[in-house]
């Protein structure tokens, strides 16, 4: 197998406060291949834009960051300078920021703005070829009537047209890896669908490589090849797509996919997750997931699972994972068994 386009390896991120140190990313590996898309989920405050944004470097000052590997397409993104890191931003690295209008200026038209990211990173000062660069990367994500939506500012957008723009944004320059940080977020299912088409379309066109934040299984399973899930800012199960919603092998793993509502099923209720997600300043002994885990027992509270091979290319950070094979996480989750009772 060929190098990864992305690699990562024991990648920390910490955070200054007045209510202590907060330990957002905790030894966390990624390893991203041309071409394929890698979905990292996980509930809010997971760590998953935090990943994402470690690796632009485009984290606060606050953000005291530690790694052992950062490379992209072989350099160390580590070593380079400000400057050479603006012209992999937006340039082989294109971003989808979670707010299009907060990230897109509300005093430049979305054309200029589409425009200006040609102009920086190809070799072209042709500000009317940038225009029409523009106006065909708005045509290629579904943007009706280009022409005269170039001309206009991010307010006269709707969300689901923002997103668009910034999607145009993110390819101008035939990006070799895009990050989507849940590009879905605040859309009702019909505006998703449309968001969502375009960036297949803009991946397979380009043929970069993504990386698709998200929380929405829905959106991980009709997007991703691989899935990397995130609990209290770590890697809590890896797997690819398919072989992870089949035989999910991590209690977290299954509690998301408990929660989500199925066709095949006569469930009348769906289960939550009991309990909430830790506080990072303070972050519990032991497996991080103990303290809401139905299966949890005393070894779960004192010793931190290391991440294993559970199957081919499959991963879990969990000292049972053997007893969650061939377990329904409705089952899992709607049955506990007795003397397995979650503790606050």
């Amino acid at each position: 197998m060929t190098d990864p386009l992305l690699k990562v390896e024991g990648l920390s991120v910490r955070f200054g406060t007045e209510g202590g140190t907060v330990h957002a990313v905790s030894d966390v590996d990624l390893s991203v291949w041309s071409g394929e898309i890698v979905a990292i989920v996980g509930e809010s405050g997971s760590g998953k834009t935090v990943t994402a944004m470690s690796i632009l470097r485009l984290l606060p000052k606050t953000a005291t960051v530690t790694c052992d590997t950062l490379s992209f397409r072989g350099e160390d993104l580590r070593a380079m300078s400000a400057r050479q890191l603006r012209s992999v931003r937006g340039g082989p690295v294109g971003v989808i920021f979670q707010d299009p209008m907060t990230a897109l200026n509300p005093v430049m038209t979305v054309g200029d703005q589409i425009a200006e990211a040609v102009v920086l990173h190809q070799s072209t000062r042709d500000k009317r070829a940038a225009r029409a660069r523009a106006v065909d990367l708005l045509r290629l994500v579904g943007v009706p009537d280009a022409e005269q939506r170039v001309r206009q500012y991010p307010h006269e957008f709707s969300g689901g047209m923002r997103q668009r723009a910034m999607i145009a944004m993110a390819i101008a320059n035939d990006p070799d890896l895009i990050i989507a940080d849940e590009p879905t977020t605040a859309l009702d299912v019909t505006i998703q669908a449309q968001v969502l088409a375009p960036l297949k379309k803009a991946q397979a066109e380009t043929g970069a490589a993504t990386i698709l934040i998200t929380h929405d299984l829905g959106v991980v399973a009709e997007m991703a090849d691989r899935v990397v899930v995130m609990y209290a800012g770590r890697i809590a199960e890896t797997a690819g797509v398919r072989e992870l919603f089949a035989r999910p092998r991590h209690p977290y793993t299954m509690g998301l996919l408990a929660s989500l509502p199925r066709m095949d099923t006569d469930v009348d209720q769906l289960e939550p997750i009991p309990g909430n997600p830790p506080n990072l300043a303070d972050p519990p002994a032991g497996c991080p997931f103990h303290p809401r885990c139905p299966i949890a027992r005393d070894r779960c509270r004192t010793d931190r699972p290391p991440l294993v091979p559970v199957a081919k290319d499959h991963y879990s950070a969990c000292h049972f994972h053997e007893e969650l094979a061939g377990v329904d996480a409705q089952t899992l989750y709607g049955q506990r068994p007795a003397g397995n009772e979650v503790t606050a």
